[in-house]
């Protein structure tokens, strides 16, 4: 019985494996989505981005504050919903700490289980906080997880800025092994951003590295300032394409946790 019960647990731990920040990270700030059913992400921690007008990108939905697109599900996540509302009109929602949160530097990361399906496209990324007076990509952006429809396995990983954006961004990917998906289970991920390295990872497995020599010549490296967080589903646009008869709605994400890191010694001389 004895061999059998620590066979079991040797078993679960492989098959759920723990990812935990290494021991160097103290958590800053946090957000574990822990209240009531359907009541709304906390606004102390996020606003929302509203309305429509494709977001740079020439997307379809249109974003809103209604609990019909995001919500606490009572069971400790955060759930952004994506549906159809007409033919060609959709809804989602796109919440963001600008204003009451930033951070400049540290571990950042999500555990979430992805929504699927051609033209739907999840995100977890950060902006800097002079976006609103610099403008984009001046301000610099990093996407620390985007997901599109026809790729079910694959995560990407980009940095942008001026003379490296929009399609020119630089950019890693990660596969799941053995043709998972990323809708089928819960994933953990994660940037480790310093003063001249911002490094990805998913589910502790680090994929991609950007230092200031992989920018163009004469490409300004603009990550040395406070970035905002943000998490969304949008839908169609020009780099996923638009929904299509195969895809379903609504589209939910689940969003375990949200989690900000600084390293010891940062929080120390603070």
């Amino acid at each position: 019985m004895t061999t059998r019960f620590a066979s079991l647990i040797l078993l679960l731990l492989i098959v759920e494996p723990v990812v935990a920040a290494p021991p160097y990270w103290t958590l800053v700030w946090s957000d574990e989505f822990d209240g009531p059913a359907i009541t709304a992400p906390d606004p102390n921690k996020w606003v929302f981005d509203l309305g429509a007008g494709s977001w740079g990108n020439e997307e379809l939905e249109t974003y809103t504050s209604s609990r019909e697109n995001s919500y606490l599900d009572g069971a400790g996540n955060l759930v952004i919903v994506a549906r159809d509302a007409a033919p060609g009109q959709y809804t989602s929602a796109r919440i963001k700490t600008l204003s009451k949160f930033a951070v400049k530097y540290g571990r950042i990361e999500t555990r979430m289980k992805l929504p699927a399906g051609q033209g739907i496209w999840p995100a977890f990324w950060m902006m800097g906080v002079d976006a609103p007076s610099a403008g984009w990509p001046q301000c610099g952006e990093i996407d620390i997880m985007e997901n599109i429809g026809p790729e079910p396995s694959m995560v990407h990983a980009t940095i942008h800025g001026p003379g490296y954006s929009g399609a020119g961004g630089i950019t890693g990917t990660y596969t799941l092994p053995d043709a998972q998906r990323f809708a089928a289970d819960y994933h953990v991920f994660a940037t480790e951003w310093s003063e001249s390295s911002i490094q990805f990872f998913v589910d502790g497995h680090l994929y991609h590295t950007v230092t200031p020599a992989a920018l163009p010549e004469g490409a300004a490296w603009v990550f040395q300032h406070p970035f905002f967080l943000l998490l969304n589903v949008a839908v169609g646009g020009s780099w996923p394409g638009n929904p299509d008869a195969s895809t379903v709605f609504p589209q939910q994400m689940l969003v375990d946790y949200v989690r900000v890191y600084q390293h010891r010694r940062r929080v120390r001389m603070k």
